[in-house]
């Protein structure tokens, strides 16, 4: 079973009475099944920026569980999302014992994941690939993530979507739910930024038109393609489908929060970001925030100055000075 707290959000969302209190917040711990080494993040994330450094030397595991057990015990997000074996370990240690938040696993980890350093996987379109075994994730947990990349390649496209039919299959015999994820195309295929989002668009609804709410995704996770292209998924339909942004890369602490605040303005419902997060100077506090703004206590602007104003107090440093962080560094939030 999902937690209370997840499932009351998802009712209020489908019902139409949704209040941005009800937005949902997921932390995605699940780097280790992409990065592999790299996942926990860097020890010194200032001297890995500044290329001060001929070896970055990055977190340990123990650091990247004890992360996932801060952030879980803070009851600020709704979801924590891992791979199995994560999932394994916080649950032998009770770390999900009455709590009210859910845990997910991903449940697979196709080729444009595979970021191992010195890796060209993401050059190529993606193919279907699963570690996991569906039934050892039952005792774990009830929630999983499935991922597809759309190539606008008619073979590896048909591939992954009979992967996914048959993902939906497996996940109902074995009593899972699922939200999916849909990366845009790690490489060009020739469409300019309104046309992708047009195209990711289309192929999701096309995915899932022939799917009944039985082996339906709870929620989407998708890339922010701009504010119309997310506006014109989410009044589609808004009673069954719920649609979520990834974060992508750590970007500034502007990007973070107008990330979450202009697609929650277009309609998303669900923030599941990884890098954003775990790649901040203070998670807990970032995530706080995130939550300020979206239910309009603060602006954007306003938050990272709320932000550097912690990490002062705290005695925290800052990867960058105030001034850059206040910088919106992604394109496509630049044009709202």
């Amino acid at each position: 079973m999902i937690a209370k707290k997840l499932e009351d959000k998802l009712e209020k969302i489908k019902s139409g009475q949704y209040q941005p209190t009800d937005f949902i917040i997921a932390d995605a711990k699940d780097g280790d099944m992409a990065f592999g080494i790299a996942a926990p993040g860097p020890v010194n994330s200032i001297e890995s920026q500044s290329g001060g450094s001929a070896h970055i030397r990055y977190k340990t595991r123990a650091d990247y569980l004890g992360a996932m057990k801060v952030m879980a015990e803070s009851e600020l997000i709704d979801i924590l999302l891992l791979s199995a074996s994560s999932a394994e370990i916080l649950k032998s240690d009770g770390v999900f014992n009455h709590s009210a938040i859910t845990p997910a696993v991903r449940l697979n980890d196709t080729t444009d994941i595979w970021s191992a350093r010195g890796s060209c996987y993401r050059e190529s379109p993606s193919e279907p690939f699963a570690t996991v075994d569906l039934e050892s994730i039952t005792p774990l947990c009830q929630l999983g993530l499935y991922s597809v990349t759309f190539s606008n390649d008619l073979k590896a496209d048909l591939i992954s979507l009979n992967y996914y039919r048959q993902f939906r299959l497996a996940a109902r015999q074995a009593g899972l739910m699922h939200f999916l994820e849909v990366f845009n195309p790690a490489f060009d295929i020739n469409l300019n930024n309104a046309a992708l989002g047009d195209y990711i668009n289309d192929m999701i609804l096309k995915t899932l038109a022939g799917v009944t709410q039985a082996d339906a995704p709870l929620f989407l996770k998708m890339q922010f393609n701009g504010q119309q292209a997310m506006a014109d998924l989410c009044a589609y339909d808004p009673k069954n489908l719920v649609v979520g942004i990834l974060g992508g890369s750590a970007g500034t602490t502007r990007d973070t929060f107008e990330l979450a605040k202009q697609a929650e303005q277009a309609g998303a419902r669900v923030a599941l970001f990884g890098r954003k997060i775990n790649l901040s100077e203070s998670p807990i506090e970032l995530v706080k925030l995130m939550r300020a703004v979206i239910e309009e206590k603060l602006k954007p602007e306003q938050a990272v100055v709320a932000y550097h104003d912690h990490l002062r107090e705290a005695g925290i440093t800052a990867q960058r000075s105030l001034e850059s962080d206040k910088l919106i560094t992604e394109e496509v939030l630049k044009s709202a």
